[in-house]
């Protein structure tokens, strides 16, 4: 059961428990018929595409991602018209699935690199792996910034300040 359809059956619950007054007062929060299908993003959709019809080269969450071969998008280009998408949204879709932690974590020194059916078609190079290791570190670091800045943004202001506003 996906999340949508869990957030439906909660607020369900929750209109059943609730008096008929209180019910009729919207919710402020999004409803599964007010999310955005996923299909609507190109990107999503192929990567779906890709895992239905290549499985062992796009395995679904939560198996871990595994290396592409080197060349693997001209592969599945090959494949546009099983795939059901445009050029672009193979590009996009690619690009998505080879970025990440995900992606970057599988990436290690001589670990198998699979084509389209899952076999073998060489390996990870060093370089790519030393790569693969930079970009993780580099998002790791991103996303500690933000959070610190978001935690700065959140905290309250010192008590000095707060007298000094109510003071003028």
């Amino acid at each position: 059961m996906g999340f949508e359809q869990l957030a439906g059956l909660r607020d369900r619950l929750r209109a059943e428990k609730t008096p008929a007054k209180e019910s009729a007062i919207p919710s402020k929060r999004k409803t599964s018929q007010h999310v955005k299908p996923r299909d609507h993003d190109s990107a999503v959709e192929a990567i779906w595409r890709l895992q239905k019809h290549f499985p062992l080269a796009f395995p679904v969450n939560p198996a871990p991602k595994v290396p592409l071969k080197e060349g693997i998008f001209k592969d599945a280009e090959q494949h546009l018209e099983l795939l059901g998408i445009s050029l672009d949204q193979l590009k996009l879709g690619v690009s998505a699935w080879c970025r990440g932690t995900r992606y970057w974590a599988c990436m290690v020194e001589n670990a198998p690199r699979l084509d389209l059916s899952g076999q073998t078609a060489g390996i990870v190079s060093a370089t790519h792996a030393m790569h693969a290791k930079q970009q993780a570190s580099r998002q790791r670091s991103l996303e500690r910034r933000s959070r610190s800045k978001l935690k700065a943004h959140d905290a309250p202001a010192p008590a000095n300040a707060v007298r000094e506003l109510t003071e003028d």
